[in-house]
């Protein structure tokens, strides 16, 4: 019995060997911390440590760095606001050489007018002139004056000539008179209703300024009205040429003594007109 109860006291003095604190410093450091009036703070183990504390992420470090950057921008709330820059000028915009230049309008040649255009010109001029006069109730107005004197004629004197334009031939007599011009025996008015083919046919006499001491009388066959026309011109102007050469030089100048050999191209075989083809089909 004895033994049992020694055994009992050896084990509870192992006991509250092992429930005691380990050595006289952790007594000293619990003592000194209350002492100082602190509250032990708990520390976690390393491992502990790193699992609740995870490692930022390099996103979140910029987003953290940022508010700091933009407060260090921010002006204060004395200064003046930057000036915004202006956008395009360090850069160069495409120019294109030449632009900023004027275009030089270049005025087209004129050309001479050849004798029908001329023609219809004084035509148009003299019908508007005409109309004019009417409406206002004037006189009709003078004819033009002569470049130079008219030569004088004999009597009995005739001066044959033969003009020719595409197929119409005009054969024209000129004899001293008061300006009376018939063609195929009828007034030229009537033959030519057109002042325009009318004024091309006395164009060489008020050129000339002839028109009022000589009489024509032409007689013309073939061809259409101005080609008639045409022809007329044609044989006036050589018919005076006889009267007086000294003319010569003005109405080859105008184109009078020229023989117009424009005509209508003739037609082809397996052509629908002179050029005109008939139309193709590949397919």
């Amino acid at each position: 019995m004895i033994d049992d109860e020694q055994q009992k006291d050896e084990t509870t003095q192992d006991q509250d060997a092992t429930d005691s604190p380990a050595g006289p410093v952790a007594g000293e450091d619990s003592s000194s911390s209350q002492a100082a009036g602190e509250e032990p703070t708990p520390t976690p183990p390393a491992a502990e440590a790193d699992e609740s504390e995870p490692e930022a992420s390099p996103a979140e470090a910029e987003v953290v760095e940022e508010p700091e950057e933009e407060k260090a921008e921010e002006p204060e709330a004395g200064a003046s606001k930057p000036e915004p820059k202006a956008e395009g000028k360090g850069e160069k915009k495409d120019v294109i050489p030449g632009a900023d230049l004027e275009p030089i309008a270049v005025e087209p040649e004129e050309r001479p007018l050849s004798a029908e255009e001329q023609a219809r010109l004084e035509a148009e001029e003299e019908e508007r002139a005409r109309r004019e006069a009417e409406l206002v109730g004037e006189a009709d107005e003078e004819p033009r004056a002569a470049s130079r004197a008219p030569a004088k004629l004999e009597g009995d004197a005739r001066y044959l000539a033969t003009g020719k334009r595409k197929t119409s031939i005009a054969r024209v007599t000129l004899l001293p008179g008061s300006g009376k011009f018939e063609v195929n025996k009828r007034a030229l008015e009537e033959f030519f209703p057109r002042p325009l083919h009318q004024t091309m046919a006395k164009q060489p006499l008020v050129t000339t300024g002839y028109e009022n001491n000589l009489d024509v009388r032409v007689r013309v066959h073939g061809g259409g009205i101005s080609g008639q026309a045409g022809a007329v011109r044609h044989g006036i102007a050589r018919a005076l040429t006889e009267i007086d050469p000294e003319l010569r030089g003005e109405l080859k100048r105008r184109g009078f003594l020229t023989r117009d050999a424009r005509a209508k191209e003739r037609r082809k075989a397996g052509l629908k007109k002179a050029r005109k083809r008939p139309q193709f089909s590949k397919r």
